[in-house]
């Protein structure tokens, strides 16, 4: 790319030709306004906060669309930009109808804050949204009422199930009806909406009801990729580690145990290694799939049932450790699994469908996992009850679940599961540990990443995807080669759970690369880096999972095809 040098309020920069006016203010510090803009989609220009002046241009540009070019002379501030921006903002209220107390985006609101700042009326305009729909789709609710129609959800949506209807002033974005089109309940839609629009199932009104039953042994688990984010809630740098931080909050709300999921990681590490060396050696199910990620499991369910048999049958960490607490914990600590309730807390919003599947059940009636929170919503708990993880004496989780390896904690990376099931199938393999346990090959934010690794005397032919539509490629790919690979992983969300429809807003890929990178920091500073050395994950098979049988009712499940799930219409909390 060439470099060009342009004027930005009188002062010169440097730039590739080809960027954006607004993508080179970001870079130098300077700060223009946007809500429909964000890295991961094209600019639309929607919002049209974005407006600069440009020398020599007779109207206002937008700076996410408009690209630089030599001697370009820019304008971020002055009156005229300042009253279209507020007659903007004052338009974009007119179709937003506020409900702040119970939105996810109230700690980060760029409405309300642009409202300040350039003194917009909110009730300028008429509402044009409130006889708009709410519909709910699996745990995903999208309140139209409050949508402003920039498109960033249907852009980022990866089954194209969010589509825009008519244009101009009628233009509105809805649900698919089409028999051939199923939310997968990534929840990209929600940490993508500029202005609080989509949300997760019972977000933020539910979140103290696992509490509320005293007579009940209430037991929280949380997720691997938590612990490098939920920080940001706090005011904390992306990728600030707050694992021990979030366990003393989480004992003083007043929970029975706190136990890491990362440490049922090591579990499903322990399966999944087993199944891959399995298939591999017998030619069976190959490639074969992680199944870790609930999203890409129902992707593939609904859109390519012929790949089913793929799938890997060892539960995700989160339902691994919900079995686990109600058989062989209950029996341990002799409580009846009827009175436990399991608390997960995930970055993830497909988390709320998968826990709800009749497959999981366990063989004593009960679901392994009763409550899901996001890490929005956990932070929520937190700072209703002034729990501030900036301001708490850090606290250890509880034994024998609160000690996971290495290998468990990087499950919330793009390339983490695999990296953690190839260290222990060495194992296995060879019946030595790798010298260098770290496979950098498969680690990193690229959507799909091929690599081939040596296992003993096999060369294993790898598949490391993140994004559903990549992983779309891959699939099609696999039909017209179907021995290209003898294993892939996908997570449906950018660079993995790191990059959920449960996380921290905003969710953009500099951020999404700390919290990865904060992970993987923690695996090389533990001194237990392999899951088939946790002494934990040890005890319990020694114990409890003494043959097969056992192990496939609680640590395995099963799949099938799916039909689309029902678009339901709610009632307006807001009572209009």
């Amino acid at each position: 790319m060439e470099k060009v040098t342009i004027k930005i309020d009188g002062k010169d920069y440097q730039a590739e030709e080809g960027d954006t006016i607004l993508k080179i203010a970001h870079k130098n510090g300077i700060k223009i306004p946007s809500l429909c803009f964000h890295p991961d989609a094209k600019a639309r220009s929607n919002c049209r906060m974005c407006v600069v002046e440009i020398k020599g241009n007779k109207n206002l540009q937008t700076s996410c669309s408009t690209k630089v070019t030599e001697g370009m002379e820019i304008i971020t501030d002055s009156g005229r930009i300042k009253r279209a921006r507020k007659i903007n903002l004052e338009l974009i209220f007119s179709q937003h109808q506020e409900e702040c107390d119970d939105c996810v985006s109230l700690d980060s609101c760029r409405l309300l804050k642009y409202q300040k700042e350039f003194g917009a009326e909110i009730n300028k305009f008429p509402d044009r949204k409130k006889n708009r729909k709410i519909v709910q789709t699996g745990p995903i609710v999208f309140d139209w009422t409050k949508c402003i129609d920039c498109r960033l959800c249907a852009d980022v949506c990866p089954v194209e199930f969010l589509e825009v209807e008519n244009r101009g002033a009628d233009i509105a974005i809805e649900a698919s009806s089409d028999e051939k089109k199923e939310c997968i309940n990534c929840g990209q839609c929600i940490v993508h909406c500029p202005v609080g629009a989509i949300e997760a199932e019972g977000e933020f009104e539910e979140i103290e009801k696992p509490l509320a039953d005293k007579s009940k042994t209430v037991i929280i688990q949380f997720a691997p990729a938590i612990r490098s984010s939920i920080g940001e809630e706090f005011g904390m740098e992306a990728g600030s580690i707050v694992t021990d931080q979030m366990v003393a909050g989480m004992k003083k709300l007043g929970f029975s145990k706190v136990f890491d999921t990362s440490v049922a990681a090591d579990f499903t590490t322990y399966e999944e290694a087993q199944e891959l060396l399995e298939r591999v050696k017998t030619g069976k199910n190959l490639p074969a799939f992680s199944s870790c990620c609930p999203a890409w499991v129902k992707f593939l369910e609904f859109y390519y049932p012929e790949f089913i048999h793929n799938l890997c049958t060892s539960r995700s960490p989160q339902i691994m450790m919900g079995g686990i607490l109600k058989t062989y914990w209950a029996k341990e600590n002799n409580v009846d699994p009827k009175d436990i309730i399991v608390v997960s807390v995930m970055p993830c919003t497909a988390k709320k469908f998968e826990v709800k599947r009749e497959e999981m059940k366990l063989e004593n009636g009960c679901f392994p996992v009763d409550y899901v929170l996001t890490t929005r919503e956990m932070a929520r708990l937190f700072k209703k009850h002034n729990i501030d993880l900036k301001n708490i004496e850090p606290e250890k989780a509880d034994n024998p679940f609160g000690d996971p390896s290495g290998a468990g904690v990087i499950y919330g990376a793009s390339g983490g599961v695999f990296e953690s099931a190839f260290r222990t199938a060495y194992f296995m393999a060879t019946g030595k540990n790798m010298e260098n346990v770290d496979v950098k090959e498969i680690r990193g934010l690229e959507g799909i990443k091929i690599k081939e690794l040596k296992l003993g005397d096999t060369i294993l032919k790898v598949a490391v995807v993140s994004g559903i539509k990549n992983a779309q490629k891959m699939l099609e790919e696999l039909k017209k080669n179907p021995s290209a690979f003898h294993a892939m992983e996908v997570m449906a969300c950018p660079g993995g759970c790191i990059g959920g429809g449960g996380q921290p807003i905003p969710n953009t890929p500099e951020i999404r690369k700390k919290r990865a990178q904060a992970l993987y920091q923690v695996d090389a500073e533990k001194k237990m880096r392999l899951a088939h050395e946790n002494p934990s994950v040890l005890e319990a098979y020694e114990k409890h999972f003494t043959d097969k049988e056992i192990i496939h009712k609680v640590l395995h499940t099963s799949y099938q095809q799916r039909k689309k799930s029902e678009v339901k219409e709610l009632k307006s909390s807001r009572g209009d």
